[in-house]
């Protein structure tokens, strides 16, 4: 009995131009990189006008100068200023790096061709004093700019540290909980006591001294009752120190206790 083999048959390769994915493929390609054309380098998408809103300290110019350069991308050798391409994050850092006032940014694509910009810059409550120079803070305590002193006068309280330190702009020098206690303890003593703040220490994480336009001092402690501390001085001046009688005083001490601790000159 014979064995026979069914023959080989050899299948025919189907021409590439006859398949419906080589043709799909090929009316697809043009479509994607017309529209990569589009997006990434057609004038349409180009950054032509920036619009700052916000500044009053900083500069348009330097602001404008720092957009038109974080504007211009590269893609492989090609040069683009799409607005899709306009790397927000990174522009945001840039400008919050450079400009010291600048506290907020605020970036928004206005199509086809505007990058509008709104910034909040820092605003002064507050100087830091040094033996030659003074600093500018916010109330988060970062010191944003050099206080001029022969500058008009804005009623900020001025308050130093024992010793000196390396400040350079943008450090925090005081914790904001810490500088609104001061603040708050400042306007205290001015509206419900009648009483001049001339200068501030800041003694150590837990006490601050202010000396008054009177000449004595008042120790206060950050981590107690603002309320309290001013209730007990109210109290200690009203019946022992009224105006006029304070010029034998050194220190009036409202740290702890249930009283304040009035200290004489020399006693």
């Amino acid at each position: 009995m014979k064995n026979y083999r069914k023959p080989y048959k050899i299948k025919k390769k189907k021409s590439i131009l006859k398949n419906r994915l080589f043709w799909l493929v090929i009316l697809i390609l043009p479509i994607f990189f017309g529209i990569f054309y589009l997006i990434l380098f057609h004038s349409f998408f180009e950054i032509k006008t920036i619009e700052i809103s916000g500044n009053r300290k900083v500069s348009t110019e330097n602001l404008e100068n720092l957009l038109n350069e974080e504007s211009n991308r590269r893609i492989l050798a090609f040069s683009s200023r799409s607005i899709f391409l306009a790397d927000f994050g990174r522009i945001n850092r840039e400008i919050l790096k450079n400009f010291p006032h600048v506290n907020q940014v605020r970036l928004k694509r206005k199509f086809p061709s505007t990058l509008s910009l709104h910034i909040k810059e820092r605003e002064a409550v507050a100087v830091f004093d040094q033996t030659d120079k003074s600093f500018l803070i916010d109330k988060e305590g970062i010191v944003f700019d050099f206080f001029d002193s022969g500058e008009e006068e804005q009623n900020f309280i001025k308050f130093k540290k024992p010793g000196e330190m390396e400040v350079d702009l943008m450090d925090r020098v005081i914790a904001a909980d810490q500088l609104s206690k001061i603040l708050e303890a400042e306007s205290k003593l001015k509206n419900q006591l009648d009483i001049l703040t001339e200068d501030i220490i800041i003694i150590s994480e837990v006490r601050f001294d202010i000396k008054t336009s009177e000449r004595f001092k008042i120790y206060f402690n950050f981590q107690e009752d603002l309320d309290w501390q001013i209730t007990k001085l109210k109290a200690v001046l009203e019946e022992e120190f009224p105006p006029g009688e304070r010029g034998n005083l050194e220190y009036i001490d409202i740290r702890f206790g249930p009283f304040a601790v009035p200290v004489p000159i020399n006693r």
